[in-house]
């Protein structure tokens, strides 16, 4: 299996062009596609903050849903635009305010149409992909070893949220352990979720989120080769959005 995991999008039109294309990846037909059949997967979080989410989820929806050519599991911004879709009451904030600003602008038929991609790309998302044999997970903020194969509540808000403790941070961020520092499996496990300046590798854990909309990068990991390929962020730098780890 030949893939190309890409970090958190949130709506980086730009960012993702410029890495797909520096992956070797076509746009001849309006969506990446490689010409030597390498996929790409997303580790979630598509949509919220930045520019283009709209267009985001049409392209993923394109290749994954309808092409068949690409992999997806949702990030936690996805499960909070699913439920602002199916008419649960949530908070417009902390990002979604930008992709429902894109969404309110669409003719009825378009928003239909959006609403819809979405919901389908959400629907038949698993909670995590287990690819290569078990060999390789995508989890959108990770995943222990022993919940791998488990899909319960727990699991769930693992997987979305990290491995997080109910308090929070001076900041008003949750307060989050550090588990990658304890994974001692043998399967690659590659998330995103909290921004670092530089993909971070611990045990057999990658975390690919280079906060591309924060001004950071846009990275990807090539899979089997374990190569990181990164493109800058046109966003603005926020420092303080990158977590630090001792």
């Amino acid at each position: 299996m030949k893939i190309d995991i890409i970090g958190d999008i949130h709506g980086c039109l730009r960012e993702f062009q410029d890495l797909t294309r520096k992956l070797g990846y076509k746009w001849e037909t309006g969506i990446p596609i490689h010409p030597e059949q390498r996929s790409l997967g997303f580790v979630g979080d598509l949509t919220d903050r930045g520019p283009e989410s709209l267009k985001i989820i049409d392209i993923v929806w394109k290749l994954v849903i309808d092409q068949k050519q690409a992999y997806y599991t949702p990030g936690n911004h996805c499960n909070k635009l699913y439920r602002y879709f199916i008419g649960n009451k949530v908070q417009t904030k902390h990002g979604l305010e930008t992709t429902v600003a894109e969404y309110v602008e669409l003719t009825k038929k378009d928003q239909q149409k959006v609403r819809h991609q979405f919901m389908e790309l959400y629907e038949k998302a698993p909670l995590y992909l287990t690819l290569d044999d078990q060999k390789l997970i995508i989890a959108h903020a990770g995943i222990k070893e022993k919940y791998l194969g488990k899909t319960n509540s727990k699991v769930k808000t693992f997987v979305l949220y990290g491995d997080i403790t109910g308090e929070t941070n001076p900041d008003g961020t949750p307060v989050r352990k550090d588990w990658a520092k304890e994974y001692t499996g043998n399967a690659w496990i590659v998330y995103g979720h909290t921004p670092v300046k530089e993909v971070r590798k611990v045990n057999n854990t990658y975390n690919i989120d280079t906060g591309a909309v924060f001004g950071g990068k846009l990275s990807a990991l090539r899979y089997p080769e374990m190569e990181i390929i990164s493109v800058p962020s046109t966003m603005p730098y926020v420092a303080e959005k990158f977590k630090e780890f001792a």
